[in-house]
């Protein structure tokens, strides 16, 4: 059912943009509508259909230690301070959820990454992030993460602090700390996983 009149692209960014709908009640009263979208104006999901991710999140349990998950501590300009979360970013064009997720590992954190594909394909499928205000969608990417943590790759854009946390310390960090909401969900996961079988959630 289509629920607006006319849509007008806001600004000109190469990341993300703002932008308007003359949008329509289910009483057809007319009204105005803003959300954002990393696509261009004629390639944004309103006019696709389609649910194809953006980005990935990272869920990187530490090959030599199963008992521990790679996070990050990052500093997002929005809340002005530091949010702790999985390792992320955005899917480059010709890349597939896989290939971005080792690379944005490398970036962020220095680490290696090794895909688990294994499980329900489901647990893998894009899913909408905010839909509220945005169309984006991600991909979780579940895996074993191994070498030494380094900063050579980063961003000087990015403010990332690498950290390898136990069921402990994951506690006390979505007790006590700023946590990302999709980082949320996938540490419930891990507080519950077994070393032998780490992803046994995904079956």
């Amino acid at each position: 059912m289509k629920k607006y009149t006319k849509i007008h692209k806001l600004s000109d960014n190469k990341f993300l943009n703002l932008f308007q709908l003359d949008a329509l009640t289910d009483n057809g009263r007319p009204f105005d509508y803003f959300f954002v979208s990393r696509r261009k104006a004629d390639e944004i999901k309103l006019r696709t259909g389609d649910s194809a991710a953006e980005g990935v999140v990272i869920y990187p349990i530490l090959k030599d230690d199963p008992e521990k998950i790679v996070m990050i501590r990052q500093y997002r300009y929005p809340i002005g301070d530091y949010l702790y979360e999985l390792p992320a970013g955005l899917i480059d064009a010709g890349e597939t959820p896989d290939i971005a997720a080792v690379r944005e590992m490398k970036e962020e954190t220095g680490l290696a990454f090794e895909v688990y594909s294994d499980g329900d394909a489901a647990y893998r499928r894009p899913f909408f992030m905010g839909p509220g205000f945005t169309d984006e969608s991600c991909n979780a990417i579940f895996g074993y993460a191994s070498g030494t943590i380094s900063r050579d790759e980063m961003e000087d854009t990015e403010s990332i602090q690498v950290l390898i946390a136990d069921q402990d310390e994951v506690r006390r960090i979505l007790r006590e700390e700023k946590v990302s909401l999709r980082a949320a969900y996938l540490l419930m996961n891990f507080l519950h996983a077994d070393k032998k079988t780490p992803f046994a959630f995904l079956e």
